[in-house]
């Protein structure tokens, strides 16, 4: 695993130990099943070893907050391949952001039905669903490309931060990611 190693050279890069954390943030999901059985398996890890309080932020906002540079309607689109999307939908304001829609998983065609448009649209759909959207909205949406506006680790940890002030840290033991949707496994075993 890659993982740890990374951790541990982003950490000598700035001179620091793991220990000194008094809370870890995680993007709690939606997304990549083994991905986020790994993230949490580590954040886990390392919140239990250390004695660091664990911090869950949802992936769709994290991924919707990396834009700043744009005010409106911001909805952050992953591909939850099969045709479904993981979707959800923010207004951003000069002093204020605030959460539309809670993140759902849904269909290119139903989620026409519930964009509010304009908006500005980010993450990995963007690639995959792109020239899809912009023939059905066209002006009404700007498509943001992911390999610029893709997830970052530092708006994870101001969000985490965010929830840590507000007190919304997670109980270890019993913490599991946000997948929406049944995984592979679950339904055969329906």
């Amino acid at each position: 695993m890659a993982l740890l190693p990374l951790i541990e050279d982003a950490l000598r890069e700035v001179d620091c130990t793991i220990d000194v954390f008094d809370a870890i943030a995680v993007s709690g999901g939606p997304g990549s099943f083994t991905g986020l059985r790994i993230a949490f398996s580590v954040a886990k890890g390392l919140a239990c070893g250390t004695g660091a309080q664990l911090v869950t932020v949802p992936t769709l906002e994290a991924l919707a907050r990396t834009i700043t540079d744009q005010r409106g309607v911001i909805c952050a689109l992953l591909d939850a391949r099969k045709g479904e999307l993981y979707a959800a939908c923010f207004e951003s304001s000069a002093n204020r952001w605030r959460r539309l829609t809670s993140d759902t998983l849904t269909t290119p065609d139903a989620l026409l039905a519930i964009l509010p448009t304009p908006c500005v649209v980010v993450g990995d759909a963007v690639d995959s669903y792109g020239d899809w959207l912009r023939d059905r909205l066209g002006p009404a949406v700007t498509l943001l490309p992911f390999a610029t506006y893709g997830p970052r680790g530092g708006v994870v940890a101001a969000l985490g931060a965010e929830r840590l002030r507000a007190g919304a840290t997670a109980d270890i033991p019993s913490l599991e990611p946000c997948y929406i949707r049944r995984s592979e496994a679950e339904v055969k075993s329906a």
